[in-house]
């Protein structure tokens, strides 16, 4: 009976370090070329065992990636050896007659190489096309020193390194830690087009465009993952304007995506594209991406996707997924972040790792926070420290503020849980009108409304908004929209009619483009998600469509009596020493509110100045300096009984 046979196991492949390999492959390529140009047969090559040498050497992948023939590939390897291996160095010296490490020239790789063809060094070959190697024609084509680019030279000895002619302008992009799941769903189905050789296949130009820059980048950057490069992104405004620079950045760009696997974004900020941007992008034919805020037009193939931030529910999933097992102690919270605020994944996700262990108020404050710089560039913000009890109004008008906050609170609720934004996202803010004389307490409402609901208030510059030249109010207006949107803020149009007058008759050019601009801002008005109040002293001269679009009107009554003794009694702060003030009497004075603190305020610096407590006749001198700028004197009757 015969044993049986043992089973031999199989031999592990031992693992070669692949640095030293590629060494050692440059070594024999660099020997079988010094053997070509001394006239002596070059011994044939050990054919490569995959297994043991994996990737391929970095001279063979540089071969693939731009498609070289035989010979070019030895004119390549020709020039690194003069720089990397003094035999082959001494050779060609010795070859042409020259200096010991002189350069090899293109008659030289000619005569003295196999498969040898003219068209190497044609500007359309991949040698001179894509800068492998340099030339100097000064003394024609045959003669020309041959140079190797450094960046080669270095991807040659198997460093890969982004070439630092570009280090300067192009910034790596991570694949993000979180991102909104249409975005993932997104930058899956636009992956397989970065896995074209760049080198070799025109690629189909990406486009993202929307109002989430942050969204756009991390979708890109996603997608690059996906198909096993690196995203770099390139701002726009810093592309050079000389146009030999810019045929360069082309060029090494173009180069760098073959070698080292990069994607490029070009982020345009700005709303229309300056002309050696579009240059720029109409010339990418390698696999790049392009985000900026709206479409623009291209002659070339474009895939356009829209990625704007996430809706509601999306950014409370993204809320809990950055607070992580904190999340639980927000229970009904995330509601209202995710329904007032309009961030990015991004920022969620640093804002909830920097605020995960706070509480909800210090959570609040951050996304408060978060859109401030970029909106007090185009607004001013005032700080809300008013309540309910310093606005005297009547019941009915209190009743509707009381709704307005009502509505701001409660959107995520309405719009997403019971469905109603589901019908279209148009007219989701909450707008209100509040009309009447100066002084009634519009601002101040606004103000209370900001501070019930935890939110800062702006109020607009029409100086930093209104333009002469056209469309440049549209645009700065949907910048201040855009910016309140993400910080959730209470945007104050002061004097509303300046910005949504009544339409008129075109009698010429210019009143065709007043309503046109009318127009765009009623339609942005009503995109607009968060809450927007506009305030103005004549109700008429506002234009039809738009308060049509308006949710709420409030009219602020002039105070009767009642409503000014109750001003008066809030007027003086606690901490204000007083002698004898009679709230009863000084209601006499028919004044509206606003002109009743700035007379409260101008007599308790006369009180200061005298340093006595604020007295009655101090209020009378206000009072008079307070009513001259109406240019109308004090009656008897209203100053009857104050001193």
């Amino acid at each position: 009976m015969t044993a049986p046979i043992a089973m031999r196991k199989p031999r592990k492949t031992p693992q070669v370090d692949w640095p030293q390999a590629n060494q050692a492959f440059l070594t024999a390529e660099f020997a079988r070329l010094t053997a070509l140009l001394g006239g002596v047969a070059p011994p044939p090559r050990a054919p490569q065992q995959e297994e043991k040498f994996s990737p391929p050497p970095a001279i063979d992948q540089l071969t693939g990636l731009f498609g070289l023939t035989p010979f070019e590939r030895d004119v390549l390897l020709l020039c690194a050896g003069i720089e990397m291996d003094s035999t082959l160095a001494a050779q060609c010296a010795h070859a042409q007659g020259g200096p010991p490490r002189s350069t090899p020239t293109f008659g030289l790789a000619l005569a003295s190489l196999p498969d040898s063809h003219w068209s190497a060094l044609t500007p359309a070959g991949p040698l001179r096309r894509f800068r492998l190697v340099e030339a100097d024609l000064v003394r024609g084509l045959t003669t020309a020193p041959l140079r190797i680019d450094e960046r080669i030279l270095h991807y040659l000895a198997g460093i890969n390194r982004l070439d630092p002619r570009l280090s300067t302008l192009l910034v790596p992009a991570p694949p993000p830690q979180a991102i909104a799941e249409e975005h993932a769903a997104l930058a899956a189905r636009i992956a397989p087009h970065f896995t074209q050789n760049p080198a070799q296949n025109p690629a189909l130009l990406i486009h993202l465009c929307g109002d989430d820059p942050d969204g756009q980048r991390d979708t890109a950057a996603l997608a690059a993952a996906h198909a096993g490069r690196l995203l770099f992104t390139l701002r726009a405004d810093e592309l050079p304007a000389d146009s030999s620079e810019l045929d360069q950045l082309l060029l090494l760009l173009h180069r760098d995506s073959a070698l080292l696997q990069v994607v490029p974004i070009v982020e345009c900020c700005a709303s229309s594209l300056a002309a050696p941007v579009r240059s720029f992008i109409e010339r990418l034919t390698f696999p790049a991406v392009v985000s900026s805020r709206d479409p623009f037009p291209s002659r070339r193939l474009v895939t356009r996707c829209e990625v704007n931030k996430p809706r509601p529910t999306e950014q409370k999933r993204l809320w809990e997924q950055a607070l992580g097992p904190a999340s639980a102690r927000f229970n009904g919270f995330l509601d209202n972040l995710a329904g007032q605020f309009r961030l990015s994944a991004r920022a969620i996700q640093a804002t909830g790792s920097l605020y995960a262990e706070a509480g909800a108020d210090a959570l609040w404050s951050g996304c408060r926070a978060a859109a401030q710089p970029r909106l007090e560039e185009l607004a001013q913000r005032v700080v809300p420290a008013a309540q309910w009890d310093d606005l005297i109004l009547p019941a009915s008008q209190k009743e509707t503020l009381r709704q307005i906050a009502a509505q701001a609170r409660n959107r995520m609720k309405v719009y997403e849980t019971w469905g109603f934004a589901a019908k279209g996202r148009r007219g989701l803010g909450v707008s209100a009108l509040f009309s009447g004389e100066s002084g009634t307490g519009k601002t101040l409402a606004a103000e209370v409304l900001a501070h019930q609901l935890g939110l800062d208030l702006y109020r607009i510059d029409l100086s930093a908004v209104v333009s002469k030249y056209i469309g440049e109010t549209e645009k700065n207006l949907r910048q201040v929209f855009d910016a309140a949107e993400e910080a959730g803020a209470v945007l104050l149009f002061d004097e509303a009619d300046a910005l949504f007058g009544k339409r008129s008759d075109v009698k010429d050019s210019h009143d065709r483009y007043a309503n046109i601009e009318v127009g765009s801002l009623l339609q942005r008005m009503e995109a607009y998600q968060g809450l927007a109040i506009l305030t103005t002293n004549l109700k008429s001269s506002l234009d039809r469509a738009f308060q049509r679009r308006l949710r709420f009107i409030v009219e602020f009554p002039f105070p009767g009596p009642a409503e000014r003794e109750a001003i008066w009694s809030r007027a003086f702060p606690s901490a204000t020493p007083t002698d004898g003030i009679n709230p009863g009497a000084l209601a006499q004075l028919k004044l509206p509110g606003g002109s009743i603190r700035n007379i409260a305020l101008n007599a308790a610096f006369l009180a200061a100045e005298g340093n006595r407590p604020v007295a009655m006749a101090h209020i009378l001198e206000a009072a008079r300096l307070e009513v001259q700028k109406n240019d109308r004197p004090l009656a008897e009757a209203e100053i009857r009984g104050w001193v």
